[in-house]
């Protein structure tokens, strides 16, 4: 990409963006006589609960700016949620609210400060946006699950994401215990991704890497991030949050006053309202127990096997025979849109990534499919 005076553009530090390359196989889909089903991406297509808008309207009257901090309530139904549904013990002033979950990978190494010769860590199997936040920083970017092979390079940050995108792995206590305490041997800074600790299946309950039976009480060089777009609908209000080392979550603070990084105040409202609601949580992971449920018989049915898949929003899936690509253009052919396993990391070559967010009326045409050619 061609840059004035010589200048070297954020864009040119970043590959193709990865969904682009599945624009092909949508088309494909889309041309089913029944239309396509997109399984490719874990957006919520259910209303926004009543009260959570209701909570978002009456706060529309904001003409002032809001805190970057959030308001003192807000940061109360943070802690209170962490405490009451993962039994976590946090400080409302060790919260911080943030513009979706994604926005936060992306910016916390540059928020952090690192740069050249710095290392990040993160999930062999990983979201890309780990990946594009360390290029961004202009710091470097190592995908491994293990740290011991790490020798002398510095690292300053190690990302965990349980329970997993793309595979929907649930790390245990014991697993998050020693990437704990090998960085805290070190001075690294753990960044835990749970934006899907609410979503555990089949009796799996995600643990948080601030619970006492991983941290040992002391959430000292911890940032757990959490979001509300899963488990409450609200991907399009952005209302996300991160919570841990009280000194961290003051670094952080700091940064994003003097950037700008500030959350609505009609959001701050809505995300309050949602924090302390579980009625409505429980009906939406009703919702998504059944769609699951549905299509990993459909899929399992149909010859495919299922792999992890504890928790969260995806069904990691395998086809005997085929890579990842062959598996997208045979589902594709159904009028069914998944995503590659390669676009989290090379060692999903011969996966792809079902999510079962769409309606229950898609997710009904996909098993039908599915049942047709099984």
């Amino acid at each position: 990409m061609g840059t004035m005076m010589g200048r070297s553009g954020a864009v040119d530090r970043l590959p193709e963006f990865p969904w682009d390359r599945l624009t092909p196989y949508k088309q494909k889909a889309s041309a089913h006589p029944d239309g396509i089903v997109d399984l490719s991406v874990g957006t919520p297509v259910d209303p926004v609960p009543e009260r959570l808008r209701a909570a978002l309207s009456n706060a529309a009257d904001s003409p002032g700016y809001p805190a970057t901090y959030g308001t003192p309530a807000l940061r109360e139904a943070i802690a209170g949620w962490l405490g009451r549904r993962h039994d976590v013990a946090a400080d409302p002033a060790a919260t911080l609210p943030t513009a979706g979950s994604k926005e936060l990978v992306a910016w916390l190494p540059t928020l952090l400060g690192l740069g050249e010769g710095d290392t990040v860590v993160y999930p062999e199997l990983a979201y890309p946006t780990y990946d594009i936040g360390v290029r961004l920083a202009g710091a470097v970017p190592v995908a491994s699950d293990g740290l011991t092979a790490l020798g002398p390079a510095r690292v300053p940050l190690v990302w965990t994401n349980s329970p997993a995108n793309p595979t929907g792995r649930v790390l245990p206590a014991e697993h998050l215990r020693k990437i704990v305490a090998w960085a805290r041997e070190r001075g690294t800074i753990v960044a835990s991704d749970e934006c899907y600790l609410d979503l555990g299946w089949d009796g799996v309950r995600p643990i948080s890497i601030l619970h006492p039976d991983v941290c040992g009480g002391s959430h000292e060089g911890l940032l757990a991030l959490h979001s509300l777009s899963k488990r409450s609908n609200l991907a399009g209000y952005r209302a996300a949050s991160v919570t841990g080392d009280p000194g961290l979550i003051q670094e952080l603070l700091q940064v994003r006053k003097h950037a700008g990084m500030i959350m609505p105040a009609p959001v701050q409202a809505a995300m309050r309202a949602a924090l302390d609601d579980d009625v409505h949580a429980a009906e939406q992971k009703e919702r998504y127990a059944t769609r699951r449920e549905r299509l990993r018989t459909g899929l399992e049915q149909a010859g495919w096997t299922i792999t992890h898949s504890e928790a969260g929003l995806y069904l990691w899936a395998e086809h005997p025979g085929c890579d990842a690509w062959e598996s997208v253009a045979a589902l594709a052919a159904l009028g069914i849109l998944v995503a590659p396993g390669d676009f989290y990391g090379p060692t999903g070559a011969r996966h792809v990534r079902v999510a079962f967010t769409a309606t229950d009326e898609r997710v009904a045409a996909a098993v039908k499919r599915l049942e047709e050619v099984g």
